[in-house]
């Protein structure tokens, strides 16, 4: 019997559990692996998630302008893969970012001490089935 092939990377779900756990830099290591190899078409798609985590990792740690500024370049580059992505749903996290991100947006550029709310924290659920496959 020959064996499937896993429905996605192990560095894909390795960075997926950092990020739910928390662990943004963690999240982001283990992302930047996966995208360090990675040539097939959805090489911005994991930088999005990889900035993803680094403006989350920014805002917990109260550096508000960086966070302000990978936020926005991590929006673009996942929302040309919505309305889902490797089993993710983009237009579902998306939303969930923005909430979460919503006080610093709004924020102008001088220093200001605004704190993350645990409870809009986006999570990563993938759908059982993938929507496109991965090819590396």
């Amino acid at each position: 019997m020959i064996a499937e092939a896993p429905l996605y990377s192990p560095l894909y779900l390795q960075g997926i559990a950092f990020f739910n756990d928390c662990d943004f830099f963690e999240a982001h290591e283990t992302w930047e692996e996966l995208w360090t190899e990675y040539r097939g078409s959805g090489r911005k798609y994991y930088q999005g998630l990889i900035q993803a985590a680094v403006a989350l990792h920014h805002f917990g740690n109260g550096n508000l302008r960086g966070a302000k500024k990978v936020y926005l370049t991590s929006c673009n580059y996942l929302k040309e893969y919505c309305p889902t992505y490797e089993g993710l749903d983009l237009d579902e996290f998306l939303i969930q970012y923005e909430r979460c991100f919503a006080d610093v947006l709004a924020s102008d550029d001088e220093p200001t001490q605004i704190e993350i709310n645990p409870e809009y924290i986006p999570e990563i659920h993938l759908s059982p089935t993938p929507t496109t496959t991965c090819d590396t």
